[in-house]
């Protein structure tokens, strides 16, 4: 049986990057306290490429945050900016609970704490009325799962950053009903998420084309740190032309 239908293209893509949030939060973090930073004693600070953080820094210029770059020297704030506050209304403060539930489902380690982790920063500027009522909704969630296997994984944050940064991915696979473990090189493309589990899309070296793999059944990984040229994969088109995977 196939991991997806067509029908579960939207409905079931859950492509969460909690753990980037959370970089950028601690890069402004640092920035507001006036320091000079410079790119590779940031990317040592996360443990990310050097191309990574010229993204994030991207992302906060583009977020309007006037980020000053001094050539051969490094990033600090414009002279004199404050960091306006973030507001979240109740519903939105609500959501990020809600998410919280759903999230803690997914079976893997790696991907709970990092999304924990960055839900606490948030939770830090709620204001105190929505940060009480915040903690007696999460006192009246529960996520059932009908399709439990105790199958966990501790992966999906390490292939996360395999995927932006555009890394080789070497794994130890073994797929379901069948005792046999196949090593594969891999271009790690997308994820989904169905019924609690997570399924990467590579490309797949062994079989000469795009490949599913279920993240809980990588028995062994290891980030490569060379870089491949990316294909141009296409999650959408992926779905649209690969309605089953047996994978």
């Amino acid at each position: 049986m196939g991991y997806f239908t067509s029908e579960l293209v939207l409905g079931s893509l859950s492509l969460f990057y909690m753990s980037q949030l959370s970089r950028l939060i601690s890069i402004l973090t640092l920035l507001r306290s006036k320091r000079l930073l410079t790119a590779p004693e940031l990317a040592s600070r996360f443990n990310v490429s050097i191309r990574t953080i010229y993204r994030d820094i991207r992302k906060l210029e583009e977020a309007g945050i006037p980020v000053t770059t001094m050539e051969g020297k490094g990033y600090s704030l414009m002279e004199g900016y404050q960091v306006a506050p973030v507001q979240f209304t109740e519903k939105q403060a609500n959501a990020l609970i809600t998410a919280q539930h759903l999230v803690n489902q997914t079976k893997d380690a790696s991907f709970v704490t990092n999304f924990n982790d960055a839900l606490t920063k948030i939770k830090s500027v709620f204001r105190t009325s929505i940060q009480k009522k915040s903690e007696l909704l999460e006192r009246k969630i529960h996520v059932f799962d009908n399709n439990y296997e105790n199958i966990s994984s501790n992966a999906l944050s390490e292939i996360q950053l395999a995927i932006t940064n555009f890394n080789y991915v070497e794994i130890s696979y073994r797929k379901a009903n069948d005792d046999t473990t196949s090593f594969r090189k891999i271009e790690p493309y997308a994820f989904y998420s169905t019924n609690n589990k997570w399924i990467l899309i590579a490309w797949c070296y062994l079989r000469g084309e795009y490949r599913a793999f279920r993240i809980d059944r990588i028995l062994h990984f290891k980030i490569l740190p060379e870089t491949f040229k990316d294909r141009k994969f296409d999650l959408q088109t992926y779905f649209n032309t690969c309605p089953y995977d047996n994978k």
